[in-house]
């Protein structure tokens, strides 16, 4: 019988966190598994408290929304026995796009018998300037929109993301990038640059319809220089995929991408990486191959 740890986050989807894994834990418990529930302090506390756990022969699980899973899964990936750590996720936030991915269920069930019962699958995760994630990397008007959404404290989930993609495109001045895909480099003006491992970000948009997280390769996604009336359109068609279609969508493939400005001396750009935002450009994103074993369909 697995014995379980849920590292959680207690303010994710306003506490949704907190309550998603009560159920769960009790039907885990019904079953025979040992639960230990360990809420986290902070980023670093919930990576310290995963890589004990899975060091303790623990299922770690991450619960809350992708800045969460993002940081508990990626502690695993780059432990040195990464590949003995077995992790499962708990969607329990805004987005939950690497678990919509992966098709992990919310029915605490559901979710419950395949904690209990299902079969490790190795997945690919992101070494972005030395910290592992999982989703993606990314670095235009997203990141900047990403920003306006975590400083709101009036709106929630889809509707937060929406008002700060407004903000953030209503402000753009195109940014001039140098993307460099496998040693490879490209010139590009546009809007953003995304180094896709899962297909899904921003709360549900697929980006990157064609992205698999066990292929060993990330798809670089470029939404290039247009009129903003166009890209309120391709933003419409994120929600399918339909986007890519577009002459001004752009999509490479590779193991390792750079992504760095170009321009004018002085702008800065953040990037961001499964809803967090670590830092500015430039980032290199380097796709880990199999690096973690999750619980998952």
């Amino acid at each position: 019988m697995r014995a379980f740890t849920a590292i959680v986050n207690p303010a994710a989807g306003g506490s949704a966190g907190a309550s998603r894994v009560i159920p769960l834990g009790r039907l885990l418990r019904d079953a025979g598994a040992e639960v230990d529930v360990e809420y986290s302090r902070g980023m670093e506390h919930a990576a310290s408290a995963a890589r004990a756990a899975a060091e303790a022969g623990r299922v770690v699980l991450g619960v809350g929304g992708d800045g969460m899973v993002g940081c508990v899964g990626g502690a695993l990936a780059q432990m040195d026995a990464g590949a003995d750590a077995l992790f499962g996720i708990v969607p329990a936030g805004r987005g939950n796009d690497f678990a919509r991915q992966l098709g992990v269920p919310s029915d605490p069930d559901e979710l419950a018998r395949l904690l209990l019962e299902g079969e490790p699958r190795a997945v690919d995760a992101i070494d972005a300037n030395g910290t592992a994630v999982l989703g993606s990397v990314y670095a235009g008007v997203d990141a900047v929109a990403n920003d306006n959404a975590n400083r709101t404290r009036l709106l929630r989930g889809s509707a937060a993301y929406y008002v700060g993609a407004l903000r953030a495109i209503l402000s753009w001045r195109h940014a001039d990038y140098v993307i460099t895909v496998d040693g490879e480099e490209h010139r590009r003006e546009g809007y953003t640059v995304v180094a896709a491992n899962s297909g899904y970000y921003g709360f549900g948009r697929h980006i990157a319809p064609d992205a698999r997280v066990d292929d060993g390769l990330l798809d670089v996604v470029l939404i290039r220089k247009a009129p903003k009336t166009l890209f309120f359109a391709v933003m419409r068609e994120l929600e399918t995929g339909a986007h890519v279609r577009r002459p001004e969508v752009e999509v490479m493939r590779g193991r390792e991408v750079r992504i760095e400005l170009a321009g004018p001396a002085g702008r800065t750009l953040p990037y961001g990486a499964d809803g967090e935002l670590p830092g500015v450009l430039p980032v290199t994103a380097r796709v880990l191959p199999g690096a973690l074993r999750v619980l998952a369909p």
